[in-house]
C-alpha cells in the first residue's frame, strides 16, 4: 500500500468521515436543521361514520322540507268532507210546508237566509202560486226574469216573490220558477194571481219570445214596432255590423 493511501485512511479513521461524502453532508445536514411542524394541522378524524352511496340497504336522510310535505299531504287526506250546512230554520219551515201540500211536484233548489228558490213544471205554476199567496203571505211578484239555456234547449221563467202582509217575511224572496221549450216558448201567464206581472210578462214576451197564454198584452213596448230580428236576450243574438 503506498504512502498516500495509508494517510487517506488514517484520515477517515480519525474523523470517520471524509469531506467529501455526501453522506456526512445529509447527516450534519440533519442535525443542523431539525424537522419543523407543518403549519397547515391534519383535520381530525370526523365523528360521523361515512356512508357509502352505493349502499342500497341505508334509506336516504329525510329533510325537513319532505317532511312537512308528507305531513301536509296526510293532513289533507285526513280532513273529512265539508258538509252542506243546515238550512235556516224559518225559511226551511215554509218549504216544508210546500212540501207537504205539493209532494214531488215542487223541486227545492236551494234554502239560504231570507231566499228560496224552487221550480215546478208549466202546468203547476198556477196552482203552486196560489197556494204561496193565500197560504203562505207571499203576496206580490216584485219583477220577473228569464234565462236562456240554449244547450238544454230551455228558456227560464223566475218570478221574485215578497210580502207585505206578513212582518216576518218583509225580507224573504222566494223564487217561484219554470222552464219552457225555446222552440215553442209557451207558459201559463200569473197575472190572475199577481197583477203586477202585466209589464214584467210583456217585457219576458219581447227579449226572450216566451208566449204567456192567457195575457191580455202579448206586445211590445220597449222594442220598435217594426222590430224583424230574434228576441234579443236570446244567447244567438249578435248586434249587427259588430
Amino acid at each position: 500500500m503506498s504512502n498516500n493511501n495509508k494517510k487517506e485512511l488514517n484520515k477517515v479513521g480519525a474523523s470517520g468521515q471524509t469531506k467529501d461524502s455526501p453522506i456526512a453532508s445529509d447527516s450534519t445536514t440533519e442535525q443542523r436543521q431539525p424537522s419543523q411542524p407543518s403549519s397547515q394541522p391534519s383535520p381530525p378524524p370526523s365523528s360521523q361514520p361515512k356512508q357509502s352511496p352505493a349502499n342500497p340497504s341505508q334509506p336516504p336522510a329525510t329533510t325537513a322540507a319532505s317532511a312537512t310535505g308528507a305531513g301536509s299531504k296526510a293532513n289533507t287526506i285526513s280532513q273529512p268532507a265539508k258538509t252542506q250546512p243546515e238550512p235556516p230554520a224559518f225559511e226551511k219551515g215554509l218549504v216544508d210546508q210546500i212540501k207537504n201540500k205539493f209532494g214531488d211536484t215542487v223541486k227545492v233548489l236551494f234554502i239560504k237566509p231570507l231566499r228560496i228558490k224552487i221550480q215546478v213544471d208549466p202546468q203547476d205554476i198556477v196552482g203552486v202560486a196560489n197556494f204561496l199567496r193565500d197560504s203562505l203571505g207571499f203576496d206580490h211578484a216584485e219583477s220577473v226574469a228569464g234565462t236562456d239555456y240554449p244547450k238544454d234547449n230551455q228558456i227560464e221563467v223566475i218570478y221574485h216573490l215578497g210580502s207585505y202582509t206578513r212582518q216576518e217575511l218583509a225580507s224573504h224572496i222566494l223564487w217561484l220558477t219554470t222552464r219552457t221549450n225555446r222552440d215553442d216558448a209557451r207558459l201559463p201567464t200569473l197575472i190572475n194571481v199577481y197583477k203586477s206581472v202585466e209589464y214584467h210578462e210583456r217585457e219576458c214576451y219581447e227579449m226572450l219570445g216566451v208566449y204567456f197564454e192567457g195575457h191580455p198584452r202579448n206586445e211590445r213596448f220597449l222594442l220598435p214596432e217594426d222590430w224583424a230580428d230574434i228576441p234579443p236576450l236570446r244567447k244567438e243574438f249578435k248586434i249587427k255590423g259588430r
